[in-house]
């Protein structure tokens, strides 16, 4: 297929463009350097230096022999969005061109606008584009399991069968997303779902949980091929966080009481799914929804794993627990359906002592780089 992947610069659009080229399909990706921007203004760049986009095309066609054509611009704006869709018709669309952090969208005012701006902006431009230009296409966007919230009932994959007064309905499933970069997810949800109502395009919308790790099948040994690896808060996930605190001999930070729960994946199988949803794809007039996360775990778990794992390879690792700069549950009922990628032929990769400890000896080669200033900026929601 002709995939154009939004945001082919992020830690999880870079190595899907690799991984699609290498299973023989055709990918051009877009960016407008957005997050290398952000990072640099809050002063959290990632553990090591990443070449940019055009440089890294460069080093993987070297070493695959595989081209990817590159579009640097910002597809908040329609003009440059019809260039993109006029010279690269894709069949299918990879949307992860959006501000993708949820401490920085509670920043400030600045951060809360720019947040709202370029992820519905973008999300709309994309709509209009497929429409007008490839009405065919195929629109996978990258959600997240956070649209859900914590309810206190099981959390089906992406719709709920209400019975009310002795009538049946079939709705999105309630979502209550405890940021402002959530909520814009849930609104990009809605918007794709009208749209799929009024045009009949075809969306798969995959709500993806916390993703870990640095390693792909099209890495291999090369470090100059590896996505972004923030440590920081602002833009790290939590267990990518971990690893590189302990390395650095700073306390692992557990929010509060430490019994948020959420489902983890690791960044090879965030591949294979959208990589399985191109290629068996949603038909014309359809949302589909795939809760996208292959286990569940307490951030004490984690902070245990990595405790132990990192202990064996002579670590000191503390755990501390701090105060929650976040408004959410910290001891709650979580239960969430995942069966439809594992039907469409999703085999995970779990986390073992095995992948935690290569995580952890490779930040060992980077330790030079930590800077203890970046781990924990207190960004409060209120």
């Amino acid at each position: 297929m002709h995939i154009l992947i939004l945001g082919g610069d992020g830690y999880l659009g870079w190595p899907t463009a690799m991984h699609l080229t290498a299973k023989g399909h055709h990918v051009a990706v877009v960016d407008n350097y957005l997050r290398r921007r952000l990072c640099r203004e809050e002063n959290v760049e990632p553990l090591f230096d990443v070449p940019n986009l055009h440089e890294r095309v460069g080093l993987w066609e070297s070493v695959s022999g595989y081209k990817i054509p590159v579009f640097i611009g910002d597809l908040a704006d329609w003009e440059f969005v019809k260039e993109v869709f006029q010279t690269f018709t894709p069949e299918a669309i990879v949307h992860y061109a959006e501000q993708p952090s949820a401490p920085y969208s509670m920043l400030n005012r600045r951060a809360a606008m720019l947040s709202l701006q370029n992820n519905l902006t973008v999300t709309a431009n994309v709509i209009f584009a497929v429409r007008e230009f490839s009405p065919d296409a195929h629109i996978v966007k990258l959600g997240t399991m956070g649209e859900y919230g914590t309810p206190n009932i099981d959390i089906e994959e992406g719709w709920l069968e209400v019975e009310h007064n002795g009538r049946r309905h079939k709705f999105l499933y309630p979502r209550q997303a405890s940021s402002l970069y959530h909520t814009t997810k849930i609104m990009d949800t809605d918007l794709l779902w009208f749209y799929v109502r009024t045009w009949d395009i075809r969306v798969t919308d995959l709500m993806q949980g916390p993703v870990y790790g640095l390693f792909t099948d099209e890495t291999a040994d090369d470090e100059r091929l590896f996505p972004f690896f923030n440590y920081d808060e602002i833009f790290g996930t939590v267990l990518n966080r971990f690893v590189v605190q302990s390395v650095a001999g700073y306390p692992l930070t557990v929010y509060g009481k430490g019994g948020q729960t959420r489902g983890y994946l690791n960044i090879k199988d965030t591949l294979n799914c959208v990589r399985l949803s191109l290629e068996q794809p949603a038909k014309a007039g359809e949302l589909r929804i795939f809760n996208q996360f292959v286990e569940t775990f307490t951030v004490n778990e984690l902070a245990e794993l990595v405790q132990r794992v990192g202990n064996q390879l002579g670590l000191n690792v503390q755990i501390r627990s701090v105060e929650n700069p976040r408004k959410e549950a910290e001891d709650h009922y979580y239960n969430p359906a995942h069966t439809g990628l594992l039907e469409l032929g999703l085999k995970p990769h779990f986390l073992t002592d095995e992948i935690l400890a290569q995580m952890l000896e490779t930040v060992l080669r980077h330790k030079a780089n930590i800077q203890e200033h970046k781990i924990y900026r207190k960004v409060k929601w209120s």
